[in-house]
């Protein structure tokens, strides 16, 4: 495991593959909470330019509500809103997730005068502070969060947007131990021991989102273990095995338009079990992405017009 780690931190920053990798499956965790649990509807909220008043002033009368500038082309938007997504869950209620789109709510991104993005603000009583800029770890956010519920306790708002008032919220899991054992083999990079215990939870529950989604996630790490990343891309030749690996590699690199053109193309010049084989590997590649990325919602219509 440390050659290939080598081999890998020579071809790209391995640290940065990993955080987006792991934004990446966090999002697809916070996502699946979301719609497993009704709840977590008062917790994050998309807030536009007629719903801020409500949303963010008058609720910042009860709790804090934390304001999340982003926009679907950034980035390190996509390695904090997570973030900020499973705390919100995780202090059940004790806070409200404001998530703003920058592009599609120009006028309020104005009114903050944003320069750059993510960028996120407190609303609490009324009144809206900056609290920082940029993607930042998960325990240097929670700190942050931590510190504005103390300060709004100070200022007497301290309630519960699911309680109403005081700790007698209804809990919003968003840990699972059934995942203990793959968490623990990700972050040692043992690819073979979390793809057992992921492969294990889908024998109990086969549609279990999350494993599904941590197992196609391990599979495409392992696969491109060791791999350099550009070469893989630069010399890839006709065969689909060498189309296969510069396809994970680009994705992996956060190139996905240029992983899903690479494979539907694929598709477009083959047929029979080739075409079949292409076409489950790009399903793959957009399940670990999510079907509400952009990119993801594009590729389906290049796919269907390739298949049709």
């Amino acid at each position: 495991m440390a050659q290939n780690s080598m081999n890998l931190r020579g071809a790209i920053d391995l640290g940065a593959v990993a955080a987006a990798k792991e934004a990446q499956v966090l999002a697809q965790k916070v996502q699946a909470t979301r719609e497993a649990n009704p709840v977590a509807a008062k917790l994050i909220l998309d807030v536009t330019t007629d719903t801020f008043e409500e949303l963010v002033i008058k609720q910042s009368a009860l709790v804090p509500v934390v304001i999340d500038l982003w926009a679907t082309w950034c980035e390190p938007c996509k390695q904090l809103s997570p973030v900020l997504e499973q705390l919100a869950l995780e202090y059940n209620g004790k806070f409200v997730l404001a998530k703003i789109d920058v592009d599609a709510q120009p006028q309020i991104s104005q009114a903050f005068q944003v320069q750059s993005i993510p960028t996120v603000f407190v609303s609490i009583g009324g009144q809206v502070a900056p609290l920082f800029q940029g993607a930042q770890p998960l325990p240097q956010v929670k700190q942050i969060i931590d510190a504005v519920l103390e300060q709004a306790a100070k200022l007497g708002v301290s309630g519960n947007v699911i309680a109403g008032q005081g700790e007698n919220a209804p809990e919003v899991l968003i840990s699972d131990p059934r995942f203990d054992a793959a968490e623990n083999a990700l972050e040692q990079g043992n690819w073979d021991a979390a793809i057992v215990a992921y492969k294990e939870i889908l024998t109990g529950i086969p549609n279990d989102p999350i494993a599904k989604i941590g197992l196609l996630n391990v599979e495409l790490l392992k696969r491109m273990d060791g791999i350099d990343f550009q070469l893989a891309i630069s010399d890839a030749n006709s065969k689909i095995e060498s189309q296969f690996i510069a396809a994970d590699a680009e994705f992996l690199l956060n190139d996905l338009r240029g992983a899903f053109n690479r494979l539907i193309e694929l598709i477009r010049t083959n047929s029979g079990k080739e075409r079949d084989l292409v076409r489950d590997r790009l399903v793959e590649l957009f399940e670990i992405a999510g079907s509400t990325h952009p990119d993801v919602v594009s590729a389906r219509t290049s796919l269907a017009n390739a298949l049709f």
